[in-house]
């Protein structure tokens, strides 16, 4: 079966595309699997429209990686009825689509909570780049943590419009720090070094998101919300394989495994064991995480 597994954005980021990546390379192995990556095209609705109805033409199925997806694959899968489309972190269903949800959200949750139990300011922040579902979703969840932990602590939170320019996400992440932010999460991919370099410069912690950056750099990075985007791509590359378009979201999060807050060496234990508590109440159902936010966001001059 030819799968196109398809990028928007930079390939190798070190980041979402990146964990994708690395799905998408191990499904290679799966019987009867014939793996075409595709990547390159910009973050663009007439460029992902294009390059997503060419990949759709020369395949029998393709697998759309991020929630740019939901906007763009329903036009072109109603053009191609008999080929099976799939969209990690995906939120939309059709006979011939299936979604994969990773839910960045449980992690992102916890992040809040460790956030307003170590800040000493009592300012926290969080930096993402597009303006998408699961970008807005984990900014959610990342207020609601704080929320849930101290409802005094302030939040500085802006979408920067871009995952991949440092030199946007550095002017960015110093702006949040001047806000009086000492804790910054953030949720970004190959543009991740800006907002790092700004951290270190200014003196504040980062938490991460997607891999674990606290084994990279734990002098910065307290934690890190990880989220296994692998997992969600081998799990539809195996049910396009099985001929099983899922009628509803197939979500996978804290108790399928697919998500954790890894910590850094220095985070205090009795605070790693309130995190985990919180982590099995989310698992089990008894803690919902919000995924709406509606509060105020820092906005930037271009």
């Amino acid at each position: 079966m030819k799968i196109a597994v398809f990028f928007v954005g930079a390939l190798h980021d070190t980041g979402f595309n990146a964990c994708a990546l690395e799905g998408a390379e191990a499904a290679r192995d799966l019987p009867g699997a014939e793996i075409e990556i595709v990547h390159g095209t910009p973050f663009d609705p007439a460029a992902m429209t294009s390059a997503l109805t060419a990949a759709a033409d020369r395949s029998d199925a393709v697998v759309f990686i991020g929630g740019q997806g939901n906007r763009v694959t329903p036009e072109v899968a109603a053009r191609f009825p008999d080929r099976a489309f799939a969209i990690v972190q995906g939120e939309v269903t059709a006979p011939n689509i299936a979604s994969y949800d990773v839910l960045q959200e449980h992690s992102a949750f916890l992040a809040g909570c460790l956030a307003a139990k170590v800040t000493r300011t009592g300012t926290v922040g969080h930096l993402s780049g597009h303006r998408v579902t699961p970008g807005l979703k984990g900014r959610a969840a990342f207020a609601a943590g704080v929320a849930h932990t101290d409802p005094a602590v302030r939040l500085v939170t802006g979408f920067c419009g871009t995952q991949d320019d440092g030199a946007v996400t550095e002017a960015w992440a110093r702006a949040i720090a001047g806000q009086g932010a000492d804790v910054l999460f953030t949720m970004l991919n190959a543009a991740r070094d800006g907002a790092t370099h700004a951290c270190r410069a200014t003196g504040i912690r980062q938490i991460g998101n997607v891999g674990d950056w606290t084994l990279a750099d734990p002098e910065v990075y307290i934690a890190s919300a990880v989220a296994r985007i692998d997992l969600g791509v081998r799990r539809a590359v195996t049910d396009l394989l099985a001929g099983q378009t899922p009628a509803a979201v197939e979500h996978l999060g804290v108790a399928e495994g697919a998500v954790q807050l890894a910590l850094a060496p220095d985070v205090d234990a009795a605070l790693a064991g309130e995190l985990a508590t919180i982590a099995d109440r989310i698992a089990s159902g008894a803690l919902p995480v919000p995924t709406t936010y509606d509060g105020p966001e820092l906005e930037l001059a271009s």
